[in-house]
């Protein structure tokens, strides 16, 4: 852990199943920071939008449903943040594949990305915090003193979302999760507002050959440097 780092904020971006979540909890783990997943905040209100019977395509009666919502982020292990909604923890339900398919139809709704943006840097008021997500350091916190973006080939993500698919008991077909990694990266990259990109200021990392432990030691490398 380091203790007398100035710095506060880092924004870790990427496509999905890139290894977001890992690299941060383990990197906030050796910096004594807190870390919190942004699409998990997307896939808990996706989780209320599905249970209330509302249209992922309704997007006036999504913005209004996320303005009525209360977010608060609750403390797991090595400081790692989740989401709950309306005082719910539904974290454990929040994988299913029918979250899954709408995530991406709910999250482009500009409404509810404003709703989202705002509590997310309400968190981030707290200071050193790590936020991962899709567009942390180009919208949601443009002023994070470091900010990172991780690519990997969308065949290595597939592989690695069956593997971790796997591990928790779950039977998956390797050749959906790969179409459904495809349809989230053409809806991530092209939806009109906060599209998928790196900041211009941001550090690119390609994860493919890279272990887990590598990328972090990479990020912690860089974030002592400072």
């Amino acid at each position: 852990m380091v203790s007398d780092l100035r710095l506060q904020l880092i924004a870790i971006d990427g496509p999905v199943a890139v290894g977001k979540s890992s690299v941060g909890q383990l990197l906030a783990g050796k910096l004594g920071f807190s870390f919190f997943d942004t699409g998990l905040m997307y896939r808990a209100f996706t989780w209320k939008v599905l249970k209330l019977g509302i249209s992922p395509e309704n997007e006036k009666e999504l913005s209004q449903l996320a303005n009525v919502t209360r977010f608060d982020f609750i403390p797991r292990q090595e400081g790692y943040l989740f989401p709950s909604i309306d005082g719910e923890d539904v974290s454990s339900r929040l994988l299913c594949p029918e979250i899954e398919e709408k995530v991406s139809l709910v999250s482009k709704v500009a409404g509810v990305r404003q709703v989202m943006v705002s509590e997310q840097r309400r968190l981030a008021q707290r200071g050193k915090v790590i936020m991962a997500g899709r567009d942390i350091g180009t919208v949601v916190l443009p002023w994070a003193e470091l900010k990172i973006f991780l690519v990997a080939s969308v065949k290595e993500r597939a592989n690695r979302r069956y593997k971790e698919l796997l591990e928790r008991g779950e039977e998956v077909d390797y050749n959906v999760i790969l179409a459904g990694l495809k349809k989230r990266d053409e809806n991530d990259r092209h939806r009109s507002i906060s599209p998928l990109k790196p900041a211009a200021d941001a550090l690119i990392i390609d994860t493919e050959k890279l272990s887990l432990e590598q990328v972090v030691d990479k990020i912690y490398a860089l974030v002592v440097n400072r």
